[in-house]
């Protein structure tokens, strides 16, 4: 008979190394794909063909567990982005609000050239 798995399995220290120690990390990683597991689950024959389903075979019934499982098997990664990557992202989205902005404009101003046609 399969014993069940505790907390302590998989072993915190080790699923600390997959994430570089953080345990913020870790705990925001876990519970983003307890949610996606979750969400798979409760989604089931509603056509939500996007989710993906649980990736490890476990006694646990339980969404964090199986995650938890996920990352220590190396079937769940994460992408901490560096600080170019966080700076690009900032550049292109003030790049699209100054893009909303000039078009409100321009659409202001066509507005305004109709109404004084």
């Amino acid at each position: 008979m399969a014993e069940r798995p505790t907390l302590v399995d998989p072993p915190i220290e080790d699923l600390l190394d997959k994430v570089g120690g953080s345990k913020f990390t870790l705990v925001a990683v876990s519970a983003v794909r307890a949610r996606e597991i979750n969400e798979y689950y409760n989604g089931l024959g509603g056509g939500h063909g996007a989710l993906i389903p649980p990736q490890v075979t476990s006694l646990s019934n339980k969404s964090l567990s199986l995650a938890l499982e996920e990352l220590y098997e190396g079937k769940l990664e994460f992408h901490r982005p560096t600080p170019e990557e966080l700076e690009a992202e900032q550049a292109a989205r003030e790049a699209q609000e100054q893009a909303r902005q000039d078009a409100m404009s321009d659409l202001d101003a066509f507005t305004d050239a109709l109404r004084d046609a």
